[in-house]
C-alpha cells in the first residue's frame, strides 16, 4: 500500500507507526497480514516525515507514543490507539471489545506509557534518533485533529 497517497479515502483509520523500532514493526507487519489491514492507512513516521505534518503532528510527538487518526478525525494514542486499531482488525476485535467492557483501556494505557517512555529512552540510547527525551507523553484518550500547525494535544 503506497503511504504516501494524502488523497486517502476519509472512512480508513490512520495508523502512525516508528519503522525505525524493530519491535514496532515487527508488530506492525503482523497487523497488516490481517483480514482488514486494506482498509488502514498505515504511515511510518520516519519515512516521510512531512506527511505526518499535514496530519498536525510533529515527528517527536509521533516518535513518544502510537497515533491513531479514527474515522471521525479523533487522535486515538497508546492503549486507546490499539484498541482502535484492533477494532479494525476482525481477529482482534475482541481484544478491544475486552478492553472497553471491562474498563481496562485506562490501566493499558498507563502501562503503555511506561513502556513506551522506556522504548523511547532506548532508541535515542542507540542514538537511533537525535530527539530530545522531553516528549510530552500525553496520555489523551482522544484528541481533535488540528490545521497542520501544532496545537494542543
Amino acid at each position: 500500500m503506497n503511504t504516501n497517497n494524502l488523497s486517502v479515502e476519509p472512512s480508513l483509520i490512520k495508523v502512525f507507526y516508528d519503522g525505525q523500532c524493530p519491535l514496532c514493526r515487527r508488530e506492525i507487519r503482523h497487523y497488516q497480514r490481517m483480514r482488514g489491514a486494506d482498509e488502514i492507512h498505515w504511515i511510518d513516521v520516519t519515512d516521510d516525515d512531512a506527511e505526518i505534518h499535514t496530519y498536525g503532528l510533529s515527528l517527536d510527538r509521533a516518535l513518544a507514543r502510537f497515533h491513531v487518526l479514527d474515522t471521525r478525525g479523533n487522535w486515538q494514542t497508546g492503549a486507546y490507539g490499539f484498541a482502535t486499531l484492533w477494532n479494525q482488525l476482525p481477529a482482534m476485535r475482541w481484544l478491544a471489545s475486552v478492553l472497553r467492557v471491562l474498563h481496562l483501556l485506562p490501566l493499558a494505557d498507563y502501562f503503555y506509557a511506561v513502556f513506551a517512555r522506556l522504548r523511547l529512552g532506548r532508541r535515542c540510547d542507540q542514538q537511533v534518533c537525535d530527539r530530545q527525551q522531553g516528549h510530552s507523553g500525553s496520555t489523551a484518550k482522544s484528541m481533535k485533529l488540528a490545521p497542520a500547525k501544532e496545537g494542543k494535544r
